[in-house]
């Protein structure tokens, strides 16, 4: 199955590198079996293009990618997800994943001095957007 280059997006706003919201969104998406083993990933510059960012930037993220072995370069064709990677992970590792960015929007909302039920509210606002896309 090949992907196009909206599997990825990118914050501006984020203080996170744009080269590690690559690698985060593409290890999320294969945790939660959006992506297995053999799917096809865009190239560098479809990526770079639809994003409209620099190339070596998603360049940088691909080869993270590699390297931690989510990733499998094939000479001459398209990156596929590596081979390891056939199924989904459980529930409750996927949950752990989202764990450290919790941490720091509770951390934030705390500097923030903002009451809980408000942050809940507005999570639960963002969550349902997402469900509606």
């Amino acid at each position: 199955m090949q992907h196009d280059a909206t599997l990825f997006s990118i914050n501006t706003g984020s203080t996170e590198p744009i080269y590690r919201q690559l690698l985060e969104q593409l290890r999320r998406r294969i945790v939660a079996g959006q992506l297995v083993a053999g799917d096809e990933m865009p190239s560098v510059r479809e990526v770079a293009q639809a994003l409209a960012v620099n190339p070596m930037t998603v360049s940088k993220a691909f080869s993270l990618m590699e390297a931690e072995g989510l990733v499998e370069r094939r000479r001459g064709l398209s990156m596929v997800i590596a081979q390891q990677h056939r199924r989904a992970q459980t529930q409750s590792s996927r949950i752990e994943l989202l764990r450290p960015t919790l941490e720091r929007a509770a951390a934030e909302a705390q500097q923030l001095e903002l009451p809980a039920a408000q942050v809940l509210a507005l999570f639960e606002q963002l969550l349902a957007k997402g469900e509606t896309r």
